[in-house]
Protein backbone atom coordinates (compact mmCIF):
# COMPACT_ATOMS: atom_id res chain seq x y z
CA UNK A 1 0.00 0.00 0.00
CA UNK A 2 1.35 3.41 -0.91
CA UNK A 3 0.68 7.02 -0.05
CA UNK A 4 -0.28 7.46 -3.70
CA UNK A 5 -3.07 4.86 -3.34
CA UNK A 6 -4.37 6.51 -0.21
CA UNK A 7 -4.48 9.92 -1.88
CA UNK A 8 -6.05 8.53 -5.07
CA UNK A 9 -8.88 6.76 -3.22
CA UNK A 10 -9.20 8.67 0.05
CA UNK A 11 -8.33 12.35 -0.45
CA UNK A 12 -11.79 13.67 0.52
CA UNK A 13 -11.61 11.69 3.77
CA UNK A 14 -8.09 12.94 4.44
CA UNK A 15 -9.38 16.48 3.89
CA UNK A 16 -12.24 16.00 6.33
CA UNK A 17 -15.03 16.47 3.76
CA UNK A 18 -16.04 12.78 3.56
CA UNK A 19 -16.61 10.30 6.37
CA UNK A 20 -14.89 7.28 4.90
CA UNK A 21 -13.31 5.72 1.85
CA UNK A 22 -12.72 2.19 0.60
CA UNK A 23 -10.03 0.78 -1.64
CA UNK A 24 -8.48 -2.59 -2.37
CA UNK A 25 -4.81 -3.51 -2.22
CA UNK A 26 -3.20 -6.65 -3.59
CA UNK A 27 -2.01 -8.98 -0.87
CA UNK A 28 1.46 -8.98 -2.39
CA UNK A 29 2.02 -5.58 -0.79
CA UNK A 30 5.00 -5.82 1.57
CA UNK A 31 4.76 -4.29 5.02
CA UNK A 32 0.97 -3.91 4.92
CA UNK A 33 0.33 -4.53 8.64
CA UNK A 34 3.27 -2.34 9.62
CA UNK A 35 1.98 0.47 7.37
CA UNK A 36 -1.49 0.29 8.98
CA UNK A 37 -0.06 0.33 12.51
CA UNK A 38 2.23 3.25 11.78
CA UNK A 39 -0.51 5.17 9.97
CA UNK A 40 -2.94 4.78 12.89
CA UNK A 41 -0.29 5.73 15.43
CA UNK A 42 0.64 8.89 13.46
CA UNK A 43 -2.89 9.93 12.50
CA UNK A 44 -4.81 9.19 15.72
CA UNK A 45 -4.45 12.79 16.94
CA UNK A 46 -5.83 13.99 13.58
CA UNK A 47 -9.00 11.94 14.03
CA UNK A 48 -8.46 9.43 11.23
CA UNK A 49 -8.15 5.65 11.22
CA UNK A 50 -7.42 2.90 8.69
CA UNK A 51 -8.41 -0.76 9.03
CA UNK A 52 -8.58 -3.84 6.85
CA UNK A 53 -12.26 -4.70 6.35
CA UNK A 54 -11.94 -7.93 4.42
CA UNK A 55 -8.95 -10.06 3.56
CA UNK A 56 -9.27 -12.53 0.71
CA UNK A 57 -6.76 -14.68 -1.11
CA UNK A 58 -5.76 -11.94 -3.56
CA UNK A 59 -6.69 -8.62 -2.03
CA UNK A 60 -7.56 -6.71 1.12
CA UNK A 61 -10.44 -4.24 1.26
CA UNK A 62 -9.23 -1.25 3.28
CA UNK A 63 -11.42 1.31 5.09
CA UNK A 64 -10.02 4.75 5.92
CA UNK A 65 -12.42 6.81 8.00
CA UNK A 66 -13.02 9.52 10.55
CA UNK A 67 -14.58 7.93 13.66
CA UNK A 68 -16.17 11.16 14.93
CA UNK A 69 -17.81 11.88 11.57
CA UNK A 70 -19.03 8.29 11.41
CA UNK A 71 -20.53 8.58 14.89
CA UNK A 72 -22.41 11.70 13.79
CA UNK A 73 -23.55 10.15 10.49
CA UNK A 74 -24.88 7.00 12.16
CA UNK A 75 -27.00 9.09 14.55
CA UNK A 76 -29.14 10.23 11.61
CA UNK A 77 -32.62 8.73 12.22
CA UNK A 78 -32.83 7.08 8.80
CA UNK A 79 -29.27 5.73 9.10
CA UNK A 80 -30.15 4.29 12.51
CA UNK A 81 -33.31 2.74 11.07
CA UNK A 82 -31.41 1.10 8.22
CA UNK A 83 -28.76 -0.29 10.55
CA UNK A 84 -31.36 -1.54 13.03
CA UNK A 85 -33.14 -3.42 10.22
CA UNK A 86 -29.89 -5.29 9.63
CA UNK A 87 -29.24 -5.90 13.33
CA UNK A 88 -26.36 -3.47 13.90
CA UNK A 89 -25.71 -2.22 17.46
CA UNK A 90 -26.64 1.40 16.68
CA UNK A 91 -25.77 2.63 20.16
CA UNK A 92 -22.03 2.39 19.37
CA UNK A 93 -20.43 3.36 16.03
CA UNK A 94 -17.23 1.43 16.83
CA UNK A 95 -19.26 -1.74 17.34
CA UNK A 96 -21.07 -1.02 14.07
CA UNK A 97 -17.68 -1.06 12.30
CA UNK A 98 -16.81 -4.36 14.00
CA UNK A 99 -20.17 -5.75 12.88
CA UNK A 100 -19.57 -4.53 9.31
CA UNK A 101 -16.23 -6.38 9.27
CA UNK A 102 -17.95 -9.54 10.50
CA UNK A 103 -20.65 -9.27 7.83
CA UNK A 104 -18.15 -8.67 5.03
CA UNK A 105 -16.15 -11.71 6.07
CA UNK A 106 -18.96 -14.13 6.86
CA UNK A 107 -21.86 -13.39 4.53
CA UNK A 108 -22.07 -14.21 0.84
CA UNK A 109 -24.27 -11.11 0.42
CA UNK A 110 -22.52 -7.75 0.12
CA UNK A 111 -23.74 -5.34 2.85
CA UNK A 112 -24.99 -2.37 0.84
CA UNK A 113 -25.53 -0.45 4.05
CA UNK A 114 -21.77 0.12 3.79
CA UNK A 115 -22.70 3.39 2.06
CA UNK A 116 -23.62 4.77 5.49
CA UNK A 117 -20.03 4.12 6.62
CA UNK A 118 -18.76 6.14 3.65
CA UNK A 119 -20.89 9.22 4.31
CA UNK A 120 -23.44 8.66 1.55
CA UNK A 121 -26.90 10.18 2.16
CA UNK A 122 -29.05 7.70 4.11
CA UNK A 123 -32.00 8.25 1.75
CA UNK A 124 -29.85 7.21 -1.22
CA UNK A 125 -28.48 4.19 0.66
CA UNK A 126 -32.01 3.14 1.60
CA UNK A 127 -33.24 3.55 -1.98
CA UNK A 128 -30.30 1.53 -3.30
CA UNK A 129 -30.93 -1.28 -0.80
CA UNK A 130 -34.63 -1.40 -1.70
CA UNK A 131 -34.32 -1.07 -5.48
CA UNK A 132 -30.78 -0.68 -6.82
CA UNK A 133 -31.64 -0.66 -10.51
CA UNK A 134 -34.56 1.77 -10.69
CA UNK A 135 -35.29 5.34 -9.75
CA UNK A 136 -31.81 6.78 -9.56
CA UNK A 137 -31.19 10.16 -11.15
CA UNK A 138 -27.38 10.38 -11.12
CA UNK A 139 -24.33 8.19 -10.65
CA UNK A 140 -20.96 9.20 -9.27
CA UNK A 141 -19.41 8.13 -6.00
CA UNK A 142 -22.78 6.52 -5.28
CA UNK A 143 -26.14 6.07 -7.02
CA UNK A 144 -28.22 9.16 -6.32
CA UNK A 145 -31.98 8.82 -5.92
CA UNK A 146 -32.74 12.36 -4.82
CA UNK A 147 -31.03 15.76 -4.97
CA UNK A 148 -29.01 15.05 -8.11
CA UNK A 149 -27.69 18.62 -8.34
CA UNK A 150 -26.45 18.58 -4.75
CA UNK A 151 -24.78 15.22 -5.29
CA UNK A 152 -23.10 16.44 -8.49
CA UNK A 153 -21.64 19.39 -6.55
CA UNK A 154 -20.29 16.95 -3.96
CA UNK A 155 -18.82 14.70 -6.68
CA UNK A 156 -17.09 17.73 -8.21
CA UNK A 157 -15.74 18.78 -4.81
CA UNK A 158 -14.38 15.26 -4.19
CA UNK A 159 -12.72 15.21 -7.62
CA UNK A 160 -11.11 18.63 -7.08
CA UNK A 161 -9.92 17.57 -3.64
CA UNK A 162 -8.34 14.41 -5.05
CA UNK A 163 -6.58 16.38 -7.78
CA UNK A 164 -5.25 18.91 -5.26
CA UNK A 165 -4.04 16.23 -2.85
CA UNK A 166 -2.29 14.41 -5.74
CA UNK A 167 -0.52 17.68 -6.61
CA UNK A 168 0.54 18.16 -2.99
CA UNK A 169 1.88 14.60 -2.81
CA UNK A 170 3.86 15.06 -6.05
CA UNK A 171 5.32 18.28 -4.64
CA UNK A 172 6.71 16.42 -1.63
CA UNK A 173 4.07 16.84 1.07
CA UNK A 174 3.54 13.83 3.33
CA UNK A 175 0.20 12.31 4.24
CA UNK A 176 0.62 13.58 7.78
CA UNK A 177 1.04 17.12 6.46
CA UNK A 178 -2.02 16.82 4.22
CA UNK A 179 -4.49 15.38 6.75
CA UNK A 180 -6.75 18.11 8.06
Amino acid sequence: MSEDQIVRYCAPTLAGIKTGSLFAVHNTTDGFRHFISAFNRNMRQKGIRIIPLKVSENYTLVYLYRPEMLKRDLKDPLAENILQRFGYPTFDSDRCVVDLVRRLNSSPVFPHEIGLFLGYPPSDVDSFINNPNEGYCAVGYWKVYSNAEGAKRIFKRYKQCTEEYARMLRSGRTLEQMVV
